[in-house]
């Protein structure tokens, strides 16, 4: 995560399509940088799939969710990629503000986890008593912390944390300056290893291994840009649910179209944070249950009010607010994995 992108530094990829004049024009913030699992989006795009659905679209970089979220609610985009929880948060803060909509679930489960060193004595979550967890400020590991240890009957004070640049918080790890980190799994993991930290010296705990309900990142849109275009929206999400499909099935193939978009990625770093993203939190029993896409409607409100409860939110949005099932593609068609047992 700390290398510099050149080409792309910018943020800006225009994706190379055939387009017509009636195209529908659709700029796209993504929630980070071109990383493995940005590849059904750039693939999506290069491939045609949005061509064919009568769509224009432009895929952008980002800095993580709260900036997809606001862009898409000012207008700058038409849709975006971002985590549903700081999605609530931002609807509780902003309740007269535009509407914005979790229209596709691609993250059933949240990615958020704490990495601990095991040499500071800690096994479990009760052992995070009395240590210095390192973060920043939007990680959604921290944000939700209190969720984490409300599950895991730990008093959510009785750790200390250190507010930290993304940059800097595996460092601060590797270097010992902290106990333990939150982040995504498969970025914070990735990224510790690369700085000589290997896997058995860690003690991992995902949020949803530890009893945290909580989904992960959604494709959004705003909701006037939805019911003016609905069947926009509706194209590109069967354009990228298509695309998720070819992802599940040759993620090595994938990746080309990570590198296509930027040359200096690690192919092999990024196939395997691709593939920790799929297994991980993609490709969970409900999902393989339901289909991927959509929400379980008592989850979704419980995790709301999770939510409202750990980040201290004055108003709680409703689940309508929050996401859509409207313009979701077939549930047989969201079929991605092979049901449990087959």
């Amino acid at each position: 995560m700390a290398r510099l992108l050149t080409s792309c530094a910018a943020g800006l990829i225009l994706i190379p399509a055939i387009s017509y004049a009636d195209d529908t024009q659709i700029r796209f913030q993504l929630d980070w940088r071109f990383e493995g699992p940005s590849a059904p989006f750039l693939m999506a795009a290069e491939k045609g799939y949005f061509a064919e659905e009568g769509l224009d679209v432009q895929i952008d970089s980002g800095s993580g969710s709260a900036g997809a979220i606001n862009r898409v609610a000012s207008g700058a985009y038409e849709m975006g990629f971002g985590d549903l929880n700081a999605l609530v948060e931002f609807l509780a803060e902003n309740p007269d503000g535009p509407g914005i909509q979790g229209v596709y679930i691609v993250y059933d489960g949240t990615p958020a986890a704490v990495f601990a060193r095991k040499d500071r004595g800690i096994e479990s979550p009760a052992d995070l008593a009395g240590k210095t967890i390192a973060a920043p400020t939007f990680d959604t590991g921290y944000r939700a912390w209190g969720v984490f240890a409300a599950a895991n009957n730990l008093d959510a004070d009785a750790v200390e944390w250190q507010n930290v640049d993304p940059t800097l918080r595996e460092t601060l790890l590797t270097r010992g300056d902290v106990d333990a980190i939150t982040g995504f799994y498969f970025t914070s993991l990735l990224n510790l290893e690369e700085r000589g930290m290997s896997e058995d010296e860690l003690t991992i705990m995902p949020f949803p291994d530890y009893g945290v309900p909580l989904y992960g990142n959604a494709i959004i849109t705003s909701e006037s840009f939805a019911e003016e275009n609905p069947e926009a929206v509706q194209g590109f999400l069967r354009a990228f649910n298509r695309a998720l499909g070819d992802t599940i099935a040759d993620p090595e193939a994938a990746i080309e179209y990570v590198k296509n978009r930027d040359g200096l990625i690690d192919v092999e770093m990024e196939t395997r944070r691709l593939k920790l993203a799929l297994d991980g939190v993609v490709d969970t029993p409900e999902v393989r249950e339901n289909g991927v896409g959509g929400v379980d409607d008592e989850r979704l409100s419980q995790a709301i009010q999770l939510v409202a409860d750990a980040y201290d939110l004055t108003s709680i949005p409703s689940p309508d607010q929050v996401f859509s099932s409207n313009y979701l593609p077939a549930q047989e068609e969201r079929m991605l994995f092979p049901a449990e047992g087959e």
